[in-house]
């Protein structure tokens, strides 16, 4: 067994605020004896204008939010997911980028998010990634010490395909940092997240953004930690925080052997 952290944040336009903010969380994680913490999408920096973004993003070695994360992991001795970060991998290109941190501090693995979010929901509703950000090309898991992880972001959640081969490549968790809008999440955010552990019997774990932004933007919140049979073990509505589980990592085994659906498609 271990326990897992989900923190829930209202992130804004100011790095060292956001970074505060997430460090207040860590520390009640740590409190709560905690061994894996995640925070949601775009976690540092909550925009989406691209010329904001290029004049304050960096490379992921120069990124003062990922710096001040990875001292908390090395001093704590915890593993840290970063939901995700806005990274400048060139001058002119962007990318959302999932960094997980081992408990010396050091990056492990990092997952660039493959579906950007191109939709129109209302005239007044409208949201290009893709005209931000660079999508990602590589699926990306990683072998923790209690299983295998495997790494998603937020609109990623509503193409199965993605979580079904994370699962039949061994990842017996799936990480689902998200900002999912207030629209959409009130009408499928539990639904979809259910229906990923249930299909491949997976835990997820679901950070995420929530409340009105300081750019009108309102996110669903409702951070999740979900069992592989579908229960939702913890649950944080609308407030920021943080929410702590118990995790058993031999259930999602037990579970595939009694259904072995992840072996007959």
């Amino acid at each position: 067994m271990f326990k897992v952290s989900c923190i829930q944040l209202r992130s804004n336009n100011n790095i060292d605020y956001n970074l505060k903010c997430t460090k207040r969380w860590i520390l009640k994680a740590v409190k709560q004896k905690t061994d894996f913490i995640l925070t949601p999408e775009i976690s540092s920096l909550f925009s989406l204008n691209k010329k904001q973004l290029l004049k304050i993003c960096t490379s992921m070695n120069e990124d003062i939010y990922l710096k001040g994360i990875r001292k908390l992991a090395k001093k704590y001795r915890k593993w840290i997911l970063v939901g995700s970060l806005i990274i400048k991998v060139s001058k002119n290109k962007l990318v959302n980028r999932s960094v997980l941190i081992d408990k010396n501090g050091k990056i492990r693995c990092y997952y660039d998010k493959i579906h950007m979010y191109d939709v129109i929901l209302s005239k007044k509703e409208r949201y290009f990634e893709s005209k931000s950000f660079t999508a990602g090309k590589k699926i990306k898991s990683f072998k923790l010490p209690w299983g295998k992880l495997g790494l998603t972001i937020c609109y990623d959640l509503r193409f199965p395909n993605l979580y079904r081969k994370l699962s039949k490549q061994g990842s017996i968790f799936l990480s689902v940092p998200s900002a999912f809008t207030e629209t959409t999440g009130k009408r499928h955010w539990h639904s979809l997240l259910k229906a990923r552990a249930i299909e491949n019997f997976s835990y997820i774990f679901a950070p995420a953004q929530s409340g009105k932004h300081y750019n009108g933007r309102k996110t669903f919140g409702n951070s999740l930690i979900i069992s592989p049979d579908g229960k939702i073990l913890k649950s944080l509505n609308k407030k920021e925080g943080v929410i702590t589980e118990s995790i058993d990592p031999s259930l999602p085994k037990k579970l595939r052997s009694i259904i072995p659906s992840l072996k007959k498609d």
